[in-house]
Parts: C-alpha cells; structure tokens; sequence
C-alpha cells in the first residue's frame, strides 16, 4: 500500500471484494432496483418488537448472505467494520454481537459503506486480515423516530427533503486471484459550507463529494473520462445538480459519468420522495446489488464510489448549527479488465 498526492491509497496487493449481499424493504423493491436485491423483507417490524430491531435483523441477515456468498467461513474473518444512524451505532452492535467477531464501529453518517470498505481494503491489503467484513443500514422509521418526528406527528415533507431506504448492504474483503478490486480509495475531509437546513442535506454534502472528487483526480492525475461511472452516495436531486457546479468551477464535467444512489434506488415521482433516497442503506443497498453486479459482468470495468454523509445529529439540527459533511472514495475494477 502506498499513499500518492494528498490523501489517496493505492493499494498493491489488490483487496478483492470476494462476497456482497443486499436486504431491502418493500418500498425500495417496488423500485427501480428492486429485482437486484438478495433478500426482500415486506414487514418494516421484520417479526421483532421496534424498527431499531429490525434494522439490527436487517444488518444481520445482510452480513450472514454476504459471508454465504463469498465462500469464507466466519472462522476465516479477522474483523467487521460496521455502522449505522441510530444513537450509539446500536443497529450494528445489536445486529452483529451473535457472529462474536473482532468488530470496529464505524461512523460516518450516509457515508459509513465507504468508510468500512476502505478500513477492509487497508486492513486486508497490510496483512493485518485475511478477510474483513463491512457492512452498514438505516430505517425510514427508526430515522424519522430519531431525526425529525413520529409517523404518527404526520409532519410534512419539503420538496428538498429525501427518504431514508429501509436496508442495508454487506460485503467480505480479502485477497483473492479474481473479483472486484479495489483498486485506490480517498479519504474525505470534513466540509462545511454553511447549510443549516436538515432537510435539504443534498446541498450539505454535494461540497464534500466535489472536494474527495476534485481531490483523486489531482493525486491520481485522471479526470472523468477514466471511468465509466463516478456513483455518489445520497446526494439526491438538489445535491447533484450542486455537485455538478461545484466541479466543474474546479475544471472538471462529471455530468456524462455521474450516477447518485439516491436517484437510482427510488422512482422520485411515481413513489413520491421527492429529492430521492438517503441514509446509510441507501449507497449500501445499491452498492451491493446493481453495481456491484455490473461490474462483475463487465458492464462496467472501473467505477469511483463516492458515499456521502451528512455529519448532524438530532441535538446539533435543534441548536441550528451547521451541517458539517464527508464523502469518501473507492476506487473499484472489474475483473474483466484483468
């Protein structure tokens, strides 16, 4: 592993992403995605008693399917990097305290997939694993419950404001001959361009993403023509068009490459979202079923993977502070183009 420009790693023992797996509510498959998921679960309860458990059996079941997949036993996984938007990170600690594995909280809003896909490729790229696990989640009811208000409350929604997914994404990291690399990944820096407003987010994050974006392709010396796809985590409708000015003042148009999991999980008309989807399933979910399944079919060969997180919790939106915001990115191969 070395370290090129300001802050991005090129890994040389190539982290192969060996397994992934994806669990989706029922408004996420009644959309776009929704044939890509591995598992469907209808009940938002999934059986327990509150949404926080049930997005705990989510993050569960998505674990147990990615490490079903990647044909590694759990004895051969090292560590799981795990995290989500509820309090304390309790969705991931109560979801994965049965699989007793060395674990590592993550946090990092809407972003956390790309945060424990880079500590997976670092820890299994250095030796320090032979495999790793990450994995992330969030729940439209336990974040409204957290974040805004009750369902009951009925509040309404701004134009601006975007849905939480109900899911959450997994997958197992390790060195192998063939799968999708992860090639290089670049760590964010926190950014704050002053927003204050918790439901429009998208412009919160869309400064960050820009920077991590503008960041690469200066240590890597690229631009957007490189790859085929530049995916950004939830910036939604508003965040992307953002993102788009905001890059292209720095000298690059992403626009022909750019995708946002937030726009693709949902259809913002016909299932009424508004400026898309959000939360940590959101880039997890998609993450870890369409493209993940493009790349391993070729149809798409290199990809930058770019989740965003909005930085705020329920007492900072209450004290009208600021929207601090992160994106990090991963830089992923097909093995096609091996």
């Amino acid at each position: 592993m070395k370290r090129i420009g300001n802050r991005t790693l090129i890994f040389e023992n190539t982290p192969v992403i060996k397994g992934y797996a994806s669990v989706a509510g029922k408004k996420e498959y009644e959309g776009p995605l929704g044939k890509f998921f591995d598992r469907i679960i209808f009940d938002p309860y999934n059986g327990m008693e509150t949404f926080e458990d049930a997005e705990s059996s989510f993050q569960a079941e998505a674990v147990s399917l990615a490490i079903e997949k990647s044909g590694v036993t759990t004895d051969e996984i090292d560590y799981i990097f795990a995290g989500d938007l509820l309090n304390q990170c309790t969705g991931s600690s109560f979801g994965i305290r049965d699989f007793q594995l060395p674990f590592l909280g993550q946090y990092g809003a809407c972003s956390t997939m790309g945060q424990g896909l880079i500590m997976s490729a670092v820890f299994t790229d250095s030796g320090a694993a032979r495999n790793a696990v990450c994995a992330t989640s969030s729940h439209f009811c336990a974040a409204e419950r957290q974040y805004r208000f009750p369902l009951e409350y009925g509040s309404v929604r701004t134009p601006t404001a975007q849905w939480t997914v109900t899911g959450a994404g997994s997958c197992v990291v390790g060195r192998a001959d063939s799968g999708v690399s992860i090639a290089a990944a670049t760590v964010g820096k926190i950014t704050d361009y002053q927003v204050t407003d918790p439901n429009n987010m998208g412009a919160a994050m869309a400064p960050a993403a820009a920077d991590t974006i503008a960041s690469f392709f200066r240590d890597t010396d690229t631009s957007p023509e490189n790859y085929d796809l530049i995916l950004t985590g939830d910036l939604g409708l508003v965040g992307s068009r953002s993102l788009y000015e905001l890059l292209f003042a720095e000298g690059f148009d992403i626009k022909s490459r750019h995708n946002d999991c937030g726009l693709m999980i949902f259809d913002r008309e016909a299932q009424d979202v508004h400026a898309g989807g959000s939360g940590c399933g959101c880039c997890a979910t998609t993450f870890c079923s369409k493209i993940m399944n493009d790349l391993e079919n070729g149809i798409l060969s290199n990809i930058l993977f770019v989740p965003t997180g909005a930085l705020l919790s329920a007492t900072t939106a209450e004290q009208k502070k600021t929207i601090p915001s992160i994106a990090h990115l991963i830089d992923l191969v097909s093995p096609m183009c091996s």
